[in-house]
């Protein structure tokens, strides 16, 4: 059986996953159809919860730049939200999508991940050994054998549709048009958002504010056909029709037109085929909320797919992505439609704006949604064996980013997660030992630290996604999650 993975798409889910899979050290194959790289960017920013898990790789440095900026703002149905005091990067970085698949693609092929460009998945069959991909690229067809196939081509997915799994959900009631202006010498354009009955725009200054997008939503308008090529002028006359003042602006360097459809994949999972990012979710794009779920769709498979080729995967490990990542889709297809009743039609939810406003002024309330936007309140439902108890409050979250004090000196807990493998937190201050988990010591490392303040357990277990698979050191849940989350051992010493 081939030992490779062949990943349809070079977006951002695709590249990331694609890295992912290297460092786990699988033969990855990414085919675009696209001989080159668009230069465009839907996706305007990264967001808090991706920012983590680029950090958990020792990556995120390569996503900013001299250049790169915080978002100013961030708003739910354009009520803005206050976000947490501290250092403006650690929260949103506003990256073009361009430089972020740049970013991605650069440290995939440092790990040895094999990009194909004008390559296009033209079919694929399946069985119980594998899956043959059907590819057509610049010298003609060819079959590329896998161990498993991943959809990580957008929301007219090609993997989707031919594996047969549905793609339920409403389709685009709305109609949007954006474009990319280069801004004046200089002219200085500051972030706003103003919603009006027909329709709200949008202005947002883009790399370091060289550029400016120019976006609008109508509520009422048909959309043109696909066939008719997008123009200046019909930027300026949505422009003028939603705000009622035609803009002044030369030229756009990029030109798109958006919708609100939102559909949900039936299933994550077809047997050996599987979905990510748009593929599997789209929605209405307001919040920059479809890249950076894309983003964390690949973070969680990347390893689990690995354990399945690489043979060490328990009963259930690949099930677990669906089981994880598809209500977090839900969740965001879910917000996304939210928002948008909070913003149309204008005369009939007047009033409910006006509550909402005082209601996102209570820190509670700001909060759940910033974290609900952002993907910081997400955490995975861990199973736990009869009779463990109540779980660990710090169960499923993701690991927190502290620095540690170790026999060796100081310790940063996100950097121990750099290599892409398992953790085993000890907390001690020097009386007791880590447990023995010598049959998971290829697939796990463990580190023994000081007590700490925010982690109210004396072990962790730590998934290489980040997130916490046990806190505890009882012997027969920590044997749990050892074999749920990293298989059974692999030698009879790995007894806990």
């Amino acid at each position: 059986m081939s030992q490779r993975v062949v990943i349809a798409g070079a977006g951002p889910t695709g590249l990331l996953l694609a890295a992912e899979l290297r460092l786990a050290g699988v033969d990855t194959v990414v085919l675009e159809r696209l001989p080159e790289p668009s230069g465009e960017s839907r996706g305007l920013g990264l967001h808090v919860r991706s920012i983590e898990i680029l950090n958990q790789r020792g990556i995120v440095d390569r996503f900013r730049t001299p250049e790169t900026e915080a978002w100013p703002a961030m708003h739910f149905g354009l009520f803005w939200l206050k976000r947490p005091e501290g250092p403006k990067e650690d929260y949103t970085l506003a990256v073009p999508q361009w430089r972020t698949e740049h970013a991605l693609e650069g440290w995939a092929r440092e790990l040895g991940a094999e990009i194909r460009r004008g390559h296009e998945l033209t079919g694929f069959t399946q069985d119980a050994d594998g899956v043959a991909v059907e590819v057509t690229g610049p010298d003609g067809p060819y079959r590329l054998d896998a161990a498993y196939l991943v959809g990580a081509d957008g929301g007219h997915s090609r993997v989707r549709k031919l594996a047969g799994i549905g793609f339920p959900g409403s389709g685009s009631a709305f109609y949007g048009v954006l474009g990319d202006v280069v801004v004046r010498e200089g002219e200085t354009v500051a972030y706003s958002a103003e919603l009006h009955p027909g329709g709200w725009m949008a202005t947002v200054p883009i790399e370091n504010g060289r550029k400016l997008r120019l976006m609008t939503t109508e509520f009422d308008q048909e959309r043109p056909g696909d066939d008719v090529p997008v123009s200046d002028d019909e930027l300026r006359e949505a422009i003028k029709r939603v705000t009622g003042t035609a803009p002044d602006f030369e030229e756009t360097t990029w030109l798109s037109r958006f919708g609100n459809s939102t559909r949900l994949a039936d299933h994550y999972r077809d047997g050996r085929v599987l979905l990510a990012g748009d593929a599997a979710h789209v929605h209405y794009p307001i919040g920059g909320q479809g890249l950076n779920t894309g983003l964390q769709d690949a973070f969680n498979l990347g390893w689990k797919l690995a354990a399945a080729v690489q043979g060490r995967a328990s009963e259930g490990l690949l099930d677990s992505y669906e089981a994880e990542r598809r209500p977090v889709g839900r969740r965001v297809c879910v917000n996304t439609q939210a928002q948008v009743s909070l913003l149309y039609p204008l005369e009939k939810i007047t009033p409910l704006r006006e509550i909402f406003a005082e209601l996102v002024k209570f820190p509670e309330v700001n909060d759940f949604l910033l974290h609900l936007v952002t993907g910081v309140g997400t955490r995975y439902e861990i199973p736990l064996p009869e009779g463990a108890g109540e779980p660990h409050p710090l169960l499923g979250l993701l690991a927190p980013d502290l620095e540690l004090t170790t026999p060796d000196g100081p310790v940063n807990l996100t950097e121990r997660l750099h290599p892409g493998r398992g953790l085993l937190l000890h907390l001690t201050d020097g009386t007791t030992q880590p447990p023995d988990t010598t049959g998971w010591n290829d697939r796990i490392d463990t580190l023994t630290a000081a007590p700490h303040p925010d982690l109210d357990t004396t072990t962790l277990l730590i998934r290489p996604d980040g997130h916490i698979a046990a806190a505890t050191d009882h012997p027969t849940t920590l044997h749990h999650a050892l074999t749920t989350w990293f298989g059974a051992p692999s030698t009879a010493g790995g007894a806990v």
